[in-house]
């Protein structure tokens, strides 16, 4: 069912939220009137962070008003001729608003319709008849809502209650000016005849009596107003700090965890608009709270009045503004991280925002956003308060901007789109580290203003721990490498991305996964999710590390199809040096980051970690269709695919990953010996790396070796080709008819399929003899 059927369905404050995304900036007819062509648009193609993007904006703003125009055009009758005028008017309006940006009308169709979506689904969830219950995040959802109707009403209360303080507090105010006038006329009588003084004074001394003993009791009654009062808002800030808890050291924490995991093969983080909506009431409730405490302290100003509200004033100030000071040092995040993997002399972006900007009236007066880059220790030294003297470990280039606000989002943020690493400034480094084991991170800061200058506040977050990598080449198909030295191995070559991505993986796993929490998350300006950024265990449990690189895997590989259980004792098996197969002796054990990704693997010059890697490089590149199709087995050893392959008939053959290769897949078959006495036997040819698949796919291979006949356990090889041909368009010479002839539309030799022959003439070769098998490790 089209979104917007559904959302004409909304009730109450459902209704409401959908109705207050629409104003002059999009009114709401043209939503009703184009439904099915807004709904029609991809609108999620365009980047908005990419000014390049804008020409597609501008087609889809061109678009919007032609679609406008022609359905003016076709109204009739007498209601249509008043209708035509009207979408006619909306047609020219919306084109004098985002003809200059267009990219603007993207970003307000894209949080409507994503609005529209939360909502109807929210109110879908909740009607559900599941039992009578509602799912988790529907329950908890309501809760703050309810949370929020009951603040609001709470606020409403001591509005009431102070608009009552404050007129018996100015007829308060009158009674005791009407005293001392009282009292003047009994002093002017000082100057009258005895006679007329003892005449009119008895009615004074009693009208006195009567004004004093009303202000003395109204006085005592006005103590209990605004005592009472103070105990309300008391009620009202316990309240607050308990919502506030819960969205800034649950929900927002939550958000940005979900950005962590998502940047190394988490599902997506998801908007930011119910956190933002959520937070904006929040700083709407605390700011009237706030002015409410400032007038109750003007009219005790006014009236000062013996007693201990004085001192419950200064409390409740102090308080509400811790609140409002955690909100918005809070609410400053980062929307959109900088790469975690940073090369010098190379453009990066990123994009913070302040949550409660608009609420706040921040915009005002546009704040400016300044990064820079610093170490591990000197966020360390940051959060603890220490002067670190405003150092930083290297310079960026266009490292500060203006916050910007969107009128039709709401949103204030600022969109750092060119910075560039221009150096970068190393500690020393200890043993065996590597350059690419130094952490680094992004501190973005900047100071608002709330208030007319009632509060400045300076803001500073950061971002997720980023590794730096110089280098001379900017082609990032270079072949330059750095040396990384490790302890009881020789010098290993390795290539700057990839022990980059390893660095980076690394960041996800014991930076992401692992890093402990911190108990007091606001010992500084700094608010970092309630974590202590670069803080992570020595080692870490096994179950939790399967998790962390199966997900990895996924995400990597871009497959539903994850680790199996065999697959990840397959992986523990070679990660611990063990032969157990019983995935309960692994539980409880646990790997440190020298097993993880410094000491080699017994018998290899790579580690664990490298040797994964190259499984999900050339997975990814290479054998996606295979894997997804459950072609390749991959995680299987020499010995178990010998154990697999001796019950199956000749020419039963496997994929598994290479022990004795970074991203190497080999084949194990089942053959006669033609050399020994032994009648049958697993042969392993050598593995095939990414070179070879440049050159020729793995189905063309499999397709030149006759001697293959079954795919384990039985699969026949001539569907293995046939699939692989129609799930990725691979030239399949033999079985598929894709393959263009050797020779091009101008008669002469393709070079490409003449270097395909060659192979072939290659793989011919490969054939198993004595010489070339014998003691050939895979």
């Amino acid at each position: 069912m089209a979104v917007w059927i559904q959302a004409q369905q909304l009730q109450g404050d459902a209704l409401h939220q959908m109705q207050s995304l629409y104003g002059q900036h999009f009114p709401i007819e043209v939503r009703h009137y184009l439904s099915q062509w807004i709904e029609g648009q991809l609108w999620d193609a365009i980047d908005l962070e990419n000014p390049q993007e804008e020409f597609k904006a501008k087609r889809l703003l061109d678009s919007l008003i032609q679609e406008l125009q022609n359905k003016a055009e076709h109204q009739v009758g007498e209601d249509g001729f008043l209708l035509k005028i009207k979408l006619g008017h909306y047609a020219s309006q919306l084109k004098s608003t985002y003809d200059r940006c267009p990219l603007e009308l993207v970003r307000c169709i894209k949080h409507i319709l994503y609005t529209e979506q939360r909502l109807v689904r929210e109110a879908t969830n909740s009607s559900s008849p599941v039992g009578g219950m509602m799912d988790s995040m529907s329950q908890k959802y309501q809760q703050i809502n309810q949370a929020f109707e009951e603040l609001r009403l709470l606020t409403q209360d001591t509005e009431n209650d102070l608009r009552k303080l404050q007129h018996n507090q100015e007829y308060f105010i009158i009674q005791y000016q009407e005293s001392l006038r009282i009292q003047a006329q009994l002093t002017s009588l000082a100057t009258l005849p005895p006679a007329d003084r003892q005449l009119r004074e008895p009615a004074l001394l009693s009208k006195r009596a009567t004004v004093e003993a009303w202000l003395t009791r109204e006085a005592n009654t006005l103590q209990k107003y605004r005592l009472d009062l103070a105990e309300k808002h008391q009620k009202t800030l316990q309240l607050l700090r308990k919502q506030q808890t819960i969205i800034l050291d649950d929900e927002l924490i939550q958000w940005k965890r979900r950005q962590q995991l998502a940047g190394n093969g988490g599902p997506p983080e998801g908007g930011l608009d119910i956190l933002q909506s959520w937070c904006e009431k929040l700083a709407e409730t605390i700011w009237q709270n706030r002015q409410q405490i400032r007038r109750a302290e003007h009219l005790r100003q006014q009236l000062p009045i013996p007693g201990p509200i004085e001192e419950l004033l200064n409390e409740l100030n102090s308080t509400i503004t811790d609140i409002i000071s955690a909100l918005v040092t809070s609410t400053f995040i980062i929307e959109k991280q900088p790469p975690q993997v940073l090369k010098t002399q190379t453009k990066f972006a990123a994009t913070v925002r302040l949550l409660v900007g608009g609420k706040l009236n921040v915009h005002m007066n546009p704040p400016q956003v300044k990064a820079t880059i610093i170490s591990e220790q000197q966020a360390k030294a940051l959060l603890k308060n220490e002067n670190t003297r405003n150092d930083s470990s290297g310079e960026i280039l266009n490292n500060n901007c203006v916050m910007e606000y969107h009128q039709t989002t709401g949103t204030l943020s600022a969109h750092f789109r060119n910075m560039s690493l221009k150096r970068i400034k190393r500690s020393d480094r200890r043993g065996a580290e590597s350059v690419t084991e130094e952490k680094f991170t992004i501190l973005f800061e900047s100071q608002f203003s709330v208030g007319s200058n009632e509060l400045v506040f300076q803001v500073k977050t950061l971002s997720l721990p980023v590794v730096v990598i110089v280098h001379g080449s900017q082609d990032n198909n270079a072949t330059a490498t750095v040396d990384v030295i490790y302890k009881n191995t020789t010098s290993l070559k390795i290539s700057v991305r990839v022990f980059a991505r390893v660095f980076m993986f690394v960041h996800f796993i014991y930076d992401h996964s692992f890093r402990q929490t911190c108990t007091n998350p606001r010992l500084s300006p700094v608010y970092l999710q309630g974590r202590v950024p670069f803080l992570v265990p020595d080692k870490v449990l096994w179950p939790q590390l399967c998790d962390a690189i199966n997900m990895k895997y996924k995400a990597e590989v871009q497959s539903n199809r994850g680790l199996s259980e065999e697959n990840l004792v397959f992986l523990a098996q070679k990660a611990f040096s063990s032969s157990s197969n019983n995935p309960d002796d692994y539980r409880s054990m646990t790997m440190t980051w020298s097993q993880f990704n410094r000491e080699s693997l017994p018998g290899r010059n790579f580690t664990f970690w490298q040797w994964f890697d190259g499984v999900m490089e050339l997975t990814k590149k290479h054998l996606k269709p295979h894997w997804n199709d459950g072609a390749i087995l991959g995680f299987v050893n020499k010995q178990q695919a010998q154990d697999m392959l001796m019950s199956k008939p000749n020419g039963t053959f496997l994929l598994r990953f290479s022990d004795s290769e970074i991203g190497g897949i080999t084949i194990a078959w089942r053959s006669r010996c033609y050399f020994t006495s032994q009648s049958r036997m697993v042969w392993n040819l050598m593995p095939y790396t990414t070179k070879d698949f440049s050159i020729r796919s793995l189905a063309d291979r499999i397709s030149d070796l006759n001697h293959l006949l079954f795919l384990y356990p039985d699969r026949p090889k001539d569907e293995l080709q046939s699939e692989a041909c129609r799930d990725c368009g691979c030239l399949l010479s033999v079985s598929c008819g894709r393959s263009d002839s050797m020779l091009d539309t101008d008669g002469d030799f393709d070079l490409d399929d003449t270097m395909d022959v060659a192979r072939h003439v290659e793989e011919l070769l490969r054939r198993p003899v004595e010489s070339q098998w014998g003691g050939q490790q895979s």
